[in-house]
C-alpha cells in the first residue's frame, strides 16, 4: 500500500496511515518517481544497463568468478556502449548546463576516473571493485542531480536538439560469457 501512495502525496499517506511515522513520510516523499523528460530518457534507459553491469560484476564477485572473465565483460561493455553514452553527455547534455558549473565538473571527473579504471591492467579485482562502486554513485547523481538540473534549464528547442542527436543506443547484451546468470 505504501509503495502505491508514493506517488499521492504525504498528506494523502498521512490520512490513509495516521500511525506512519513522519521520518517514513518524509523518505516517502524524498523517493518519488523522477519524471524524466522524454528527451532523456534514452539516456535514463542506458543509465539502467550501466546499473546492470555494475550488478553483474558483484554477482560474479559473489559466485568466485575469475576476475578475467569479469574484466572481459566489463570491457566489452565499456569499449560498446559506455565510452560514446559519456560521449553524447559530454557533447550534448552537459553544455546545457555550461563548462563551470558544479554538477558538470563533477560528472566529467567522474568520467574521467572510470575510464582510467576501464583502461587500467593493475589490480584487476580493486579496480572492477572500484567501477562497480563508482559507476553506480555516478549514475545515481546523473540522474538524482544533474539530469533533474538539466530538466529545469534547458530550453525546448535544446532537449529537441538532444532527442535529434540521441535515440538512445540498443543495447544487446549478446556477451557469451554470461557468468551471472
Amino acid at each position: 500500500m505504501e509503495v502505491t501512495c508514493i506517488t499521492w502525496g504525504v498528506n494523502f499517506v498521512k490520512e490513509i496511515r495516521p500511525s506512519l511515522p513522519t521520518e517514513k513520510l518524509i523518505f516517502m516523499e524524498k523517493n518519488k518517481p523522477i519524471k524524466r523528460h522524454v528527451a532523456l530518457q534514452p539516456l535514463s534507459r542506458e543509465h539502467h544497463h550501466g546499473l546492470l553491469l555494475s550488478w553483474k560484476i558483484r554477482t560474479g564477485f559473489s559466485r568466485s568468478v575469475p576476475i578475467l572473465r569479469i574484466k572481459k565483460y566489463a570491457d566489452w561493455f565499456f569499449e560498446n556502449y559506455l565510452l560514446a553514452h559519456f560521449e553524447m553527455e559530454e557533447k550534448h547534455i552537459f553544455p546545457i548546463l555550461g563548462s563551470d558549473h558544479p554538477s558538470v565538473k563533477r560528472a566529467l571527473r567522474e568520467h574521467r576516473r572510470l575510464k582510467r579504471l576501464f583502461v587500467s591492467s593493475n589490480d584487476l579485482a580493486k579496480n572492477l571493485n572500484l567501477i562497480e562502486e563508482e559507476l553506480t554513485a555516478h549514475i545515481r547523481f546523473e540522474e538524482r542531480v544533474l539530469f533533474n538540473e538539466v530538466q529545469q534549464l534547458a530550453t525546448n528547442e535544446q532537449m529537441a536538439g538532444i532527442e535529434k542527436q540521441h535515440n538512445g543506443q540498443l543495447i544487446s547484451d549478446d556477451f557469451e560469457d554470461r557468468f551471472w546468470e
